[in-house]
């Protein structure tokens, strides 16, 4: 039997449920089960535990066969664990390490109470940690053990399920279980308490109780919340018959009506419509349940009386005398913005009075950067199955002229942006629009994101000084709060997003649309775009795609390109695409012309670079992910990892070797990376076998029909959309690598090179996974021409308003 049973209730936290489970499971005092409930979550938090369940026998699955509230899920995890003491978390908390070894040891030394509390801290997502009011509480009953009769202040104890574990001979015994509904951990926690004979307390900062900033059962408001007057009635009807308990009754009636108005003065809790009923409610239970001779807490005595005499309005005349007062101070503390920034916001406030055009579509890319990405491939996509919806690309002025043919723009901070981003149901894009856009009822706001993240993200950034240089996290997250749906690519991605992005939006696992080209992409299309680069027939095509660095400036090659081109041979061609942040390099420049590479770093689509690659080299670019769809090899240049890791942080260990982290062969060194090509293990079987457990990972939406479903449920308005089909391998790759393993027998970069080239372009008579005809998609480069006026947005004229660049992401 083990001495802890954690029970872990689990219901939308797939972001948060790995740290939870792996707080628990990496504790010092190992003598320990995990019963694990996974209240049948929609996400993936049943495969998070499954997954767990499969590696540590400590973990005890329970699914749930509907979801039935985090009551009855902690309530059949409770059945199944069999340890001497209980402990209830839920799946977004975290244990400090130490903990489980700090309890034991208080629990022998108070030799085994009904229950022993321990202290907590509040994490917030902005990377700040409140310790509780009860430490000083706690440190109080030093290692005395009472009942809450000797001791009553001890019911001011924070009523919550994960602060305390309990002695399960004695939770069975008096039949103890959490009600349905919410706030059920506060009529258990004075349930429990009120019936303990042997209570014992440490002052052990044990629980991480997180609060997070969206999904929480008690973060938004509604008639859930009107449980918590049946629940502390319960409490109230516990005690009849218990003439002991009596002295306690006012205590307890204290602590009830401060929850009450709690709740009444938070609009997480209460929207502004539900007040008056609630406080009607919170009134009747007052006058109801009040003790004789009850004295209202000095700090809050003008809200008891007003709940005592049952008057709203005097509730709210009190109320809105302190907030004028507060909104005074404010006043006095705000300046005058500048007057061009009014006229703007006077010029959007008028657009924002018309009608919401339900055939207008706004996307943007890159902060303005031109028709790229995810948005591309929905606007495309869009033109094709809604064609009804009129598609305007927002962009900065230096991006106009490289915009394809019959594309309509607006150059962002003109009236006409002002105008589009007012007017337009849809507005797409992969970063963020700028913060003073507003989002409107009746509007669909889309964030496609640009890549799967390995490095860390949105808050995680936090903890990181050279990736949060510059950014206000609360800006960010009033942006995010914006978004109606964000797409996911794999389910790593959507753990992440959930967590670094809190916010209500909806998460929408279809795959990447900007990698459906993958799947459509001809034979000819794969030939066409290497004749386009000057290519030639029977090379070897090596994509160099490195990332950027927070903790430098400007584009500076990780590797000697000169020396890495002579070494891969003269049957091969060294492309090299530096992150889009970065400005135009002399030194690629002169490699270019020396013949030794050709920079790519301009080219305006990655998807093409990535079919024309046969192999490609990266660092830490999400590129590696895109690319993987291809089923072509990869290899992982990393010289600065242990400096990469400390300043920007990452999600998992790429250069781990385990299959699922690493997509193909590691170096750390130049001599390294030559050495991989030199001897052929870039395309050896490990290679391969590390790629396709990448793939399986890292691809598992992407099926070519990404932006269709996309469309298909912004647009189109269809509820039940196919979901995507598990990654298949590549036909055309498949037959490049069994062509390129039987004439590969030199051991010369050259030979390699030359072997892989020859079946890459013996290759083009096949297609890439999923669709054989060029006809089925557009091609890779076809330019979508319609009979518009380039700029010309309906009914309204351009303007020659001087452009403003997009704000970017962080301010």
């Amino acid at each position: 039997m083990p001495r802890f049973s954690i029970v872990i209730a689990a219901y939308r936290v797939q972001g948060y449920l790995r740290s939870c489970l792996d707080s628990v499971l990496t504790q010092s005092y190992g003598d320990i089960e995990v019963v694990a409930v996974d209240d049948c979550s929609p996400d993936h938090c049943g495969a998070i535990i499954d997954e767990y369940a499969a590696r540590d026998g400590r973990v005890v699955p329970v699914h749930q066969p509907v979801n039935s509230g985090p009551g009855r899920a902690r309530n059949a995890g409770a059945d199944r664990a069999t340890g001497d003491y209980l402990l209830f978390l839920d799946g977004d908390d975290t244990l400090a390490p130490g903990t489980l070894e700090g309890l034991a040891d208080r629990l022998a030394l108070t030799e085994d109470p009904d229950i022993l509390y321990f202290n907590h801290v509040r994490t917030y997502w902005w990377d700040r940690a409140e310790p509780s009011l009860f430490g000083g509480l706690l440190s109080s009953a030093g290692t005395d053990v009472f009942s809450v009769l000797e001791r009553p202040e001890f019911l001011r104890i924070f009523a919550m399920s994960s602060n305390r574990v309990y002695n399960r001979a004695f939770y069975t015994r008096h039949g103890f279980a959490f009600t349905e509904g919410i706030y059920e951990d506060a009529l258990l926690s004075y349930k429990t308490m009120l019936t303990a004979e042997r209570i014992a307390c440490v002052n052990l900062v044990g629980l991480e109780y997180r609060q997070r900033r969206a999904g929480a059962s008690t973060a938004s408001p509604g008639e859930k919340h009107f449980v918590i007057f049946k629940q502390y009635a319960r409490l109230f009807e516990f005690l009849e018959g218990k003439p002991h308990l009596e002295p306690l009754r006012p205590l307890l009636f204290e602590r009830a009506v401060s929850h009450f108005l709690f709740c009444l003065g938070r609009r997480s809790r209460v929207a502004a419509e539900d007040r008056p009923r609630f406080f009607e409610l919170a009134a009747r239970w007052y006058q109801a349940h009040v003790p004789d001779g009850f004295t209202p807490p000095a700090d809050a005595q003008w809200r008891f009386e007003a709940l005592a005499r049952g008057s709203y309005v005097r509730y709210r005349e009190h109320e809105l005398t302190l907030r004028a007062a507060a909104g005074a101070r404010k006043l006095k503390r705000m300046t005058r913005r500048p007057l061009a920034a009014r006229a703007k916001r006077s010029l959007y406030r008028v657009h924002r009075r018309r009608p919401v055009d339900a055939d207008l579509a706004v996307y943007s890319a890159y902060w303005g950067r031109g028709v790229l990405c995810n948005p591309a491939a929905i606007y495309y996509k869009a033109r094709e199955l809604a064609p009804h919806v009129h598609g305007v690309w927002v962009v900065r002025k230096a991006a106009v002229d490289s915009l394809p043919e019959g594309v309509d723009y607006v150059i962002s901070g003109t009236r006409d942006f002002y105008w589009a981003m007012a007017r337009a149901k849809y507005l797409i894009n992969n970063v963020n629009f700028p913060n003073d856009v507003v989002k409107r009822p009746g509007t669909v706001h889309l964030q496609t994101f640009h890549g799967t993240p390995l490095k860390c993200m949105g808050l995680d950034q936090q903890r990181y000084p050279a990736a949060a240089a510059g950014m206000s996290f609360r800006s960010l997250l009033k942006r995010v709060d914006r978004w109606d749906y964000a797409l996911s690519s794999n389910r790593h991605s959507s753990e992440v997003w959930e967590r670094v992005y809190p916010a209500s939006y909806r998460l929408l696992e279809y795959g990447y649309p900007r990698n459906d080209v993958f799947f459509s992409a001809s034979a000819d299309d794969i030939r066409r775009i290497r004749k386009e680069l000057e290519i030639p027939d029977g090379c070897l095509t090596v994509l160099y795609a490195p990332t950027i660095r927070d903790y430098q400036k400007g584009f500076t090659p990780r590797l000697d390109l000169e020396r890495l081109s002579r070494a891969l041979g003269p049957e091969a061609v060294l492309l090299v695409r530096a992150h889009y942040s970065y400005q135009p390099q002399a030194g690629l420049r002169q490699l270019q012309e020396a013949g030794l590479a050709l920079d790519v770093s301009r080219h305006p689509s990655a998807e093409e670079l990535c079919l024309a690659a046969d192999v490609l080299i990266t660092d830490y670019s999400s590129i590696m992910f895109d690319y993987a769809n291809l089923d072509r090899p990869i290899v992982v240049y990393a010289d600065d990892w242990d400096v990469y890791q400390a300043t920007r942080g990452v999600y998992f260990d790429l250069l781990s070797g385990r299959p699922g982290d690493t997509p193909g062969p590691v170096a750390r060194t130049e001599d390294e990376l030559i050495a991989v090509f030199r001897e052929g293990r870039w395309r050896d079987d490990d290679a391969t076998a590390l790629r396709a457990a990448f793939r399986a990972r890292f691809c598992q939406f992407d099926d070519g029909r990404a932006a269709e479903r996309v469309v298909r449920t912004l647009m189109l308005g269809e509820e039940t959309v196919e979901p995507p089909q598990p990654p298949a391998a590549s036909a055309a790759s498949a037959a490049s690598a069994a062509s390129a393993a039987s004439a590969a027998s030199a051991a010369s970069a050259a030979s390699a090179a030359s072997a892989a080239s020859a079946a890459s372009a013996a290759s083009a008579a096949s297609a890439q996974p999923g669709v054989s005809d060029a006809a089925q998609a557009p091609a890779v480069s076809q330019r979508h021409d319609f009979p518009v006026k380039r700029g010309l947005i309906n009914g309204a004229p351009p303007h020659a308003a001087r452009p403003t660049p997009l704000s970017p992401d962080h301010d």
